[in-house]
């Protein structure tokens, strides 16, 4: 709970990789300290010497600013993070210096017209450090796969029937080519860089894998078609925690997947989305949207019904974007999908088992898991068998069917 009592001094901290830049002012607007120039490593001691319970501090969002509010947390009245595009005064400054951009800084927090970001908690900051990890690492490997095709279009060379380019065993023949000494060497940079972004992004995902089985909203996630461990993951990293989000609009636009607006008078319109929130929450619902539409037959319907008004790739975030709302009502209020088929939830949440080693993580078949997260869900409780392939797992006895009887 904030202190009750109002701040004095509204202190502006512009940060850089080795200084930061102090200035405050109080209520009237008049500067009463700094400006001041500080090396980062000094921050600690600079806090002891010139702050106290009644200086209000922001500062914008940078590469280390969870790490500047941590530090700062608990040692004065209030730490605002702001996210840059709301500081426009800043960016729209003819004469623009760190004295004057620490300066404005304080000026629009002391009037209150700066509004602050929340600030995940380190579990939150952790999971998604992991997941954009992973995405550097598939993009790496998949930039490495895309200029290994480039070499064999650019020479007409056909691949063997039936193998697998970027397999290990395909190493020998991307290395036997009849192609210039500096091409063959491009081509085993690439191939190792393949191979170490591989391996990365195994680790990484077992670690997400290791996450994800203790991670209690993950379930209410995966039974959502087109939602699989890495994007469930992906998603629930972006939202934190989804009661800081009072309706499904609000995480609609936290996403960017809604609707640009232009009002005037009795003109009213709309636009494109505007693509002006979390961008890794967007991309894993478009994601999500694309494999709902393959394989579910509730969506495969909606796509055949906007396709033919909006073109497929508007189609696909108007999906998204639903999608989106129901991922915020199973959240919040911890509910079932309501085109939820139990045996296609049972296979969702079977594969995820699996993929995570859910055995080897917390000493229970997959087969158990699976009927855990189904009575968690309330629904599968006739359910005996799950569809695997061509084969059926059977099913423990669901708890609720036991307690139905008693």
């Amino acid at each position: 709970m904030p202190p009750r009592n109002k701040p004095k001094r509204f202190i502006g901290l512009d940060i850089h990789k080795h200084f930061f830049v102090a200035t405050g002012i109080d209520k009237d607007q008049d500067v009463v300290f700094g400006p001041q120039r500080v090396p980062n490593e000094k921050m600690e001691s600079w806090i002891k010497k010139n702050l106290t319970k009644e200086d209000s501090l922001i500062l914008e969002m940078t590469t280390n600013a969870y790490e500047v509010h941590d530090i700062l947390v608990g040692k004065v009245h209030s730490v605002t993070v702001a996210h840059p595009p709301h500081v426009t005064l800043i960016a729209r400054a003819q004469v623009k210096t760190d004295k004057k951009d620490s300066l404005i800084l304080a000026q629009l927090h002391a009037a209150g017209l700066i509004p602050g970001v929340w600030i995940p908690p380190k579990e939150v900051r952790s999971l998604r450090a992991l997941v954009a990890q992973r995405a550097k690492m598939v993009s790496l490997r998949s930039i490495a796969r895309c200029r290994l095709h480039a070499v064999l279009h650019r020479h007409q060379i056909l691949k063997p029937e039936g193998m697998n380019l970027f397999a290990e065993e395909a190493v020998d023949w991307w290395c036997s080519l009849s192609l210039e000494p500096i091409e063959l060497i491009n081509i085993q940079s690439d191939l190792d860089t393949l191979t170490f972004a591989d391996r990365q992004v195994k680790r990484l995902e077992e670690q997400l894998g290791i996450i994800a089985v203790e991670e209690e909203r993950l379930p209410y996630l995966v039974h959502i078609p087109g939602i699989s461990l890495i994007n469930g993951m992906s998603i629930l990293g972006a939202i934190g925690d989804i009661k800081r989000f009072p309706s499904a609009k609000k995480l609609v636009g936290y996403a960017g997947l809604g609707a640009r607006v232009n009002q005037s008078g009795t003109r009213y319109r709309t636009g494109r989305i505007t693509k002006t929130g979390r961008k890794d929450l967007r991309y894993a619902m478009v994601e999500a949207a694309n494999s709902a539409a393959r394989t579910h037959p509730r969506w495969k319907e909606e796509l055949k019904r906007l396709e033919p008004r909006l073109g497929r790739m508007k189609a696909i975030v108007a999906i998204a974007r639903k999608l989106l709302v129901a991922v915020w009502n199973i959240l919040y209020y911890e509910q079932v999908d309501r085109f939820a088929s139990p045996k296609r939830v049972a296979a969702a949440l079977h594969l995820l088992a699996n993929r995570v080693k859910v055995r080897n993580l917390s000493e229970k078949s997959a087969a158990q898991y699976v009927r855990n997260q189904l009575d968690r869900l309330g629904i599968g409780q006739d359910l005996t068998h799950i569809p695997w392939g061509s084969k059926r797992v059977k099913m423990p006895i669901s708890t609720l069917s036991i307690s139905s009887t008693d």
